[in-house]
């Protein structure tokens, strides 16, 4: 490796987008909260009024916006606040590692957590095995640059359509 791989690869910040319920993913992140644990700031919730409204649209459309990795906490499986939401949620995650997958991105930036709402040691461990499952995997493949490390002229405007953050 050359020393200016190595230098991106130590460098390499991931950008992760992390769907929780109301529920059991709320109450873990405010319950982590209270005893001041420590999780990685590199990731951005979205809250949900439960994981059963996950749309794989959704989860695909964080990966365009420019995460590197996903990840859902979910309720426990069989104690979920509306009945089985989270399993609809659980389905719908397959299908995007499918679609991933099949797309060169990668199944494995895009993971579910089931816990419930005490457990705040797993859901900062969550964010940390997020984080460095995808430090390992590197940038989102679909972060396209351009030779001079830019985004290319028609991404760049079709992001100041949708009203994105250019990276």
């Amino acid at each position: 490796m050359s020393k200016m791989t190595l230098q991106k690869v130590h460098t390499f910040e991931p950008e992760i987008t992390a769907f929780y319920c109301i529920y059991c993913g709320y109450m873990a992140a405010d319950t982590a909260g209270a005893l001041e644990i420590q999780y990685p700031a590199n990731v951005k919730f979205v809250r949900m009024p439960c994981t059963g409204k996950t749309d794989v649209r959704y989860l695909l459309e964080a990966f365009e916006q420019g995460a590197d990795g996903v990840y859902i906490v979910a309720c426990p499986i069989g104690n979920c606040h509306h009945v089985r939401g989270n399993e609809r949620g659980w389905a719908r995650l397959k299908r995007a590692q499918k679609i991933l997958d099949e797309i060169g991105v990668g199944g494995k930036r895009l993971e579910i957590f089931f816990m419930s709402g005490s457990q705040a040691l797993a859901f900062a461990n969550a964010a940390k095995t997020m984080t460095e499952r995808i430090r390992e995997l590197g940038p989102n493949p679909l972060k396209a640059k351009d030779e001079d490390g830019g985004l290319k002229d028609e991404e760049e405007e079709e992001m100041k359509f949708r009203g994105r953050h250019i990276v």
